[in-house]
């Protein structure tokens, strides 16, 4: 029961953003440079500058990640948006968000590649791109959407993660869940999490000599975040930079052993991150499972149904958190004698989950431009059954 709306992937994922600049109390920032298929969220959020919402369109891809990263640093919830090609271009800005541990957002719409390839055909071959596509080791979480309705809620968890861990985030959506629509219910304020954080405000770390300082690499415990201090604070002034940090006060260090904690301390706040455990659809005991990711949810779906309608059992699993992975992924993994990954890529997956785990993962790929269809998939997935 609710209030249901037809939505777009892209309309749904504008208004996931605006919904997290709201709910964190924070100003949105987004700087970003036109291209196919993200556009339609710079020109949806350039409509809300009454909710708060701020909208750069800049001379190209690395303006517009270093104007958000910028804002970043200012204090507001800072957006790129962009489409493969775009992150080839922003990758030097999303490591120096790694290094200056800032949160940052950056909106990945997938198209057909390499190069310009196939730009109004959907893919989702960047998988392995915003999993490692930065020089030295500069882990960033990732978040996919399953469908159109399915980009708002994965906006507003993106945002939770960029905020409470102070990093930047990939959201992988795709060419077919942007243009793609369903019913969406509109969601109860009073259901929207609470994603306020609180900025820096005084010294947080004491000298031996009893002097008290402010110290912008000091960690909070539990989430290894760093403080968020906005510039202008009196007392919080800070460097930043691409340099390696001196653990805790932040200046320049080439000690061996600090970067060693440093690059290990990044990696640790990455994998600590509060995710779900990821569900299985699984009511016959099945001993074959699908796992996908992102936009191969409705197909995947359909074809379940339909070898399930015909008495074959089958399980189903579909990840929304691709870094770090559930907990329980790998637990779920080894339940199952065959496990079936199908991908509009050639096997980014599939590669990631049997390097990890040690998982026989088989492929099922498709790199046509197009999403799979549900009776070619249940064709698959039953010979993969009978194999």
């Amino acid at each position: 029961t609710g209030t249901y709306r037809n939505i777009s992937g892209n309309l749904a994922l504008a208004y996931g953003l605006i919904a997290a600049g709201r709910q964190a109390d924070l100003p949105l920032y987004l700087g970003s440079y036109p291209i196919t298929p993200a556009s339609d969220i710079l020109h949806e959020l350039s409509r809300h500058k009454n909710f708060g919402v701020r909208t750069f369109q800049a001379e190209d891809e690395i303006a517009g990640i270093g104007a958000a990263l910028g804002a970043a640093f200012g204090g507001s919830l800072a957006v790129t948006t962009t489409s493969g090609p775009g992150v080839a271009l922003k990758s030097e800005t999303i490591g120096l968000a790694v290094s200056l541990e800032l949160p940052l957002l950056i909106i990945d719409i997938q198209r057909g590649g390499p190069s310009t390839g196939l730009p109004t055909k959907t893919e989702q071959a960047d998988l392995l791109q915003a999993m490692y596509g930065r020089n030295g080791e500069a882990p960033v979480p990732i978040v996919a959407p399953r469908t159109p309705a399915d980009c708002f809620d994965a906006a507003l968890d993106a945002a939770r993660i960029a905020l409470t861990y102070r990093t930047p985030v990939f959201l992988l959506s795709d060419g077919y869940l942007a243009n793609g629509s369903e019913p969406w219910r509109i969601p109860e304020l009073d259901q929207l999490p609470d994603l306020r954080v609180q900025f820096a405000a005084g010294p947080n770390h004491e000298l031996a000599d009893g002097t008290e300082v402010f110290w912008p690499y000091k960690r909070d415990p539990q989430t290894l975040a760093r403080p968020w201090a906005v510039p202008g604070t009196p007392g919080l002034e800070h460097r930043i930079g691409g340099i390696e940090k001196q653990d805790g006060t932040g200046n320049i260090s080439y000690d061996p052993a600090n970067h060693d904690f440093m690059v290990r301390t990044r990696q640790a706040k990455i994998d600590g991150i509060q995710i779900p455990d990821v569900e299985v659809d699984d009511p016959a005991q099945a001993k074959t499972l699908v796992l996908g990711w992102g936009s191969t949810y409705g197909p995947i779906t359909a074809a379940v149904r339909r070898l399930r309608t015909a008495g074959r059992p089958i399980a189903q699993a579909h990840l929304r958190h691709l870094n770090p992975f559930p907990r329980n992924l790998g637990e779920v993994l080894k339940r199952y004698d065959k496990v079936v990954v199908p991908e509009m890529n050639l096997g980014q997956l599939a590669t990631l989950i049997r390097a990890k785990y040690l998982v026989d993962a088989h492929s099922y790929n498709q790199v046509n431009g197009m999403p799979f269809k549900a009776e070619q998939l249940a064709t698959a997935l039953e010979e993969a059954i009978d194999a």
